[in-house]
């Protein structure tokens, strides 16, 4: 077994792909009637007749792809504790049935912490693209993560 992915493995500039995502049309109603019931994430008519031309994932639906894409790609195989929230969040173009995200993570920044001897904050900007690789959303946000050395 490859050990996790510490602290100590992040540096600035640093690029990590992770993955892709295809979008179904039932997804995004399901979603949308879960968790954000507006008419153009739940009907075809309603997202034409809409300024999104269709219907559209929501926005939250597509950070939640985006989460998993990153959890898979790199969090589940890492000493991160989770991120005190999520910065510059843009939502930057629809999201239709049958769009395939790709999501990337490019590291900022790293920072040991005093404040928590063992533990590193590391600030990520990911970008998720569809098919054409047109930009969907970015955002950025800082993880803390343990270090090798702390053994946590």
């Amino acid at each position: 077994m490859t050990a996790p992915l510490a602290f100590e493995d992040f540096t600035p500039g640093q690029v990590f792909e992770l993955g892709s995502y295809e979008v179904s049309r039932e997804e995004i109603i399901e979603f949308a009637s879960a968790f954000d019931p507006q008419p153009f994430h739940l009907d075809e008519e309603a997202g034409a007749a809409s300024i999104l031309g269709g219907l559209a994932a929501s926005g939250w639906h597509t950070a939640s792809i985006t989460m998993r894409l990153l959890a898979l790609g790199v969090l589940n195989r890492s000493t991160c504790q989770g991120s005190p929230g999520i910065e510059k969040l843009l939502w930057r173009k629809p999201v239709y049935a049958g769009d395939v995200l790709s999501a990337r993570m490019e590291i900022l920044a790293v920072r040991a912490l005093r404040s928590k001897p063992g533990f590193g904050m590391i600030t990520m900007r990911l970008e998720t693209t569809n098919q054409t690789g047109a930009s969907v959303m970015t955002y950025e946000n800082p993880a803390l993560f343990g270090m090798r050395s702390s053994n946590t």
